[in-house]
């Protein structure tokens, strides 16, 4: 699933805010932050290409140390709630409820400071309520996205993610979100 996509940012320590800036920004100090996030997006399952709505809210931590790991700097927390009934984008008996833990791993592109870009592995239980008894499933999906930063505090982000539950057939969700940093 997704959710599910959230941005790194450093923050500098209170002394450094007084201070004159003598760092380029390829220098700046990297820290630790945590971001709230929150996604709405549009899953369509597989086979069929059925649309279906995908919201997600998460929070997300940043940790200095992780910076050079390869695998993520960022370990996640979010629910996502996807309307498994039969029309789309409206909220139906038929609903999937998920919560996940994630690895995300943020990284900067070439020529621009502005946008970055992030992977993000996720796993959870899924419930799909709706029917006589609820149905618990393990959830696994990977994402791929861009972030795009107004300011240290503010970011939109833009994410694809392939998403696999077992006894169901995968499916893709292309998402928007909001993220703020703190």
């Amino acid at each position: 699933m997704l959710l599910p996509g959230t941005a790194a940012f450093a923050q500098a320590p209170a002394s450094a805010l007084n201070a004159p800036n003598t760092q380029t920004p390829e220098a700046a100090p990297s820290g630790t932050s945590t971001d709230l996030f929150v996604m709405f997006g549009s899953d369509f399952d597989r086979p069929g290409l059925l649309p279906r709505a995908n919201y997600n809210i998460g929070i997300g931590h940043t940790f200095g140390f992780l910076k050079k790991d390869f695998l993520g700097d960022e370990l996640t927390f979010a629910y996502t709630y996807e309307n498994s009934g039969t029309h789309g984008f409206l909220h139906t008996a038929f609903g999937e409820h998920t919560e996940s833990v994630g690895l995300m791993k943020n990284f900067p592109l070439p020529k621009t400071k502005r946008v970055t870009g992030y992977t993000w592995i996720q796993t959870g239980i899924t419930s799909y309520t709706g029917n006589p008894q609820v149905l618990n499933r393990l959830d696994s999906g990977l994402s791929l996205g861009a972030i795009v930063h107004f300011n240290d505090r503010n970011s939109i982000w833009i994410q694809e993610s392939y998403s696999k539950v077992v006894t169901v057939p995968w499916y893709t969700t292309s998402s928007i979100g909001y993220t703020w940093s703190w």
